[in-house]
C-alpha cells in the first residue's frame, strides 16, 4: 500500500470548494483545484490551484492528470467533458449520468416523474401560446444555467413572458414551465451516498428565502411530522439510488398547504441548506462529501444541538468597511456564535458568508444567529449597543 495518500480534484473555486479545504486539511487528503479566476473564494485556502476555464476539456485533464476522483464545486461543466473524464480513467463524482438531472431542470423534472417523485405540474414551453396554454400564474425556468433566483420568472401575463423567452434564446436552453404552487414553507432534505451504495440523511431542515436567495435554515424544521419528515428523507435515499448519485445531495422541496411535499430543485453537491451541518452535525456535509467521493465510511449525520440556526451574510456597500470589522462585536455578544467569511469581494446581495448558532431554545438561536448577520452586513448600522 502506498504511504502518499490519494490527491482529490476539485471543480470550481467558490466558497464550497473553500468549505472543503479545513476537513480535507484535518484527514490528510491533498486537494488540486481548477478556479475561474485568481484569488477567487478556494484559491485563497488551496495552495495546489490552476486558473481555468472548465469549459476546456484540454485544461480539465491537465488539471486532473494523477487524481482519480475528480469532484465539483458547481454543476457547469459539460456533460461530454465529464464523459472523456471518464473515458481518461478518472472518477467524477457525482458521474455525468447523474449529474445531468442537476444540470437540466427539464430532464429532472422528466426523471423524477419516471420515478415517481411528486413535482409541480409542468411542461416544457416554446412559445407564449404554449405558457397561455399552461395557465397562467405560472413559474418559467431556464432549464440551464440558473442558480439564487436568476433564470427564474413568476409570470401572470403574455407580457411577463418577454424576458424569459429572451433570455433562453440568447442563452441556447428550453424553457420550463412550472405551477406557481400554493406552499406552507420550503424545506430540504439533504442526503450523502458513496459509490459503494453507504448512504447517510441529515435531518430535514425549514428554509427561507429572500429574492431568490436561501437566507435561513432552521435544523430540524420546526413543527414538521416525523411522517412528512420521512417521506422526504426517504425520497431524496432513493432518488439519490435510483441516479446513483456519488456524494452530497440536496433535495429542496415545498411543503404544500394541503400536507404534501413536491420536489423543487436538485444539488448534487454540498448546498446553502447545509451549511449549518459545520457546526450544528456531528460531520459536516464538507467532510461527508468528501468522504463520500473517496468511498470512506461516512460520518454520523446526528444534530449535536436541538436547534442550529444558519443565516447568509450579504454584501452591502462596499465603502461601509470591511467584514472583519464586525468580529469585536459579534463576538463579544456572542462568545458561541460561529462565523464563516467566504474571501469574497463585497458586492450588494452576493453571498460572503454565513453565521450558525446552536443550543436548546431555537428563538434565542434565531435572535443571535439575526443579529449578527445583520451586523455584518450593514443592516444594524454597526451602531453599539
Amino acid at each position: 500500500m502506498s504511504d502518499a495518500p490519494p490527491t482529490l480534484a476539485i471543480i470550481g473555486g467558490g466558497q464550497l470548494a473553500r468549505m472543503m479545504a479545513a476537513p480535507a486539511l484535518n484527514m490528510g487528503l491533498p486537494l488540486r483545484l481548477l478556479a475561474e479566476a485568481e484569488g477567487v473564494s478556494a484559491a485563497q485556502v488551496i495552495p495546489d490551484h490552476t486558473v481555468g476555464d472548465y469549459r476546456d476539456l484540454d485544461t480539465l485533464l491537465a488539471v486532473t492528470e494523477g487524481c482519480s476522483v475528480v469532484t465539483f464545486d458547481h454543476e457547469h461543466v459539460p456533460t461530454e467533458h465529464l464523459h472523456a473524464l471518464e473515458a481518461a480513467g478518472h472518477s467524477p463524482r457525482p458521474g455525468p449520468d447523474a449529474l445531468l438531472y442537476a444540470q437540466d431542470k427539464g430532464e429532472m423534472r422528466a426523471k423524477l416523474t419516471e420515478l415517481g417523485v411528486p413535482c409541480p405540474r409542468h411542461a416544457i414551453v416554446e412559445s407564449v401560446a404554449d405558457v397561455e396554454a399552461f395557465g397562467f400564474p405560472c413559474v418559467l425556468k431556464t432549464t440551464r444555467g440558473g442558480y439564487d433566483g436568476k433564470g427564474v420568472w413568476v409570470v401572470r401575463s403574455a407580457d411577463d413572458c418577454t424576458e424569459p423567452f429572451a433570455t433562453a434564446e440568447k442563452a441556447g436552453v428550453r424553457i420550463l414551465a412550472e405551477e406557481l404552487v400554493d406552499f406552507r414553507r420550503e424545506l430540504s432534505a439533504l442526503i450523502a451516498r458513496s459509490p459503494s451504495g453507504q448512504a447517510a440523511a441529515y435531518p430535514v431542515v425549514q428554509t427561507t428565502q429572500r429574492d431568490g436567495i436561501c437566507h435561513e435554515v432552521i435544523a430540524p424544521a420546526p413543527d414538521l411530522s416525523a411522517e412528512l419528515a420521512t417521506q422526504a428523507q426517504q425520497a431524496a435515499l432513493r432518488v439519490a439510488k435510483e441516479l446513483e448519485v456519488t456524494g452530497v445531495m440536496a433535495m429542496e422541496l415545498f411543503e404544500t398547504t394541503d400536507g404534501r411535499i413536491l420536489v423543487n430543485e436538485l444539488a448534487m453537491r454540498p448546498h446553502n441548506t447545509g451549511h449549518w451541518s459545520q457546526d450544528g452535525a456531528v460531520t459536516s456535509q464538507f467532510e461527508q462529501h468528501l468522504r463520500a467521493v473517496m468511498d470512506l465510511p461516512l460520518g454520523s449525520p446526528e444534530p449535536r444541538q436541538p436547534w442550529t440556526v444558519m443565516v447568509n451574510i450579504l454584501g452591502g456597500d462596499p465603502e461601509a468597511g470591511h467584514l472583519y470589522d464586525g468580529y469585536p462585536h459579534a463576538f463579544a455578544r456572542d462568545p458561541k456564535l460561529r462565523v464563516h467569511l467566504y474571501g469574497k469581494e463585497i458586492r450588494p446581495g452576493r453571498k460572503v458568508g454565513h453565521v450558525n448558532t446552536y443550543g436548546d431554545d431555537l428563538e434565542d438561536c434565531l435572535e443571535r444567529a439575526r443579529h449578527a448577520a445583520a451586523w455584518f452586513d450593514g443592516s444594524l448600522g454597526n451602531e453599539s449597543e
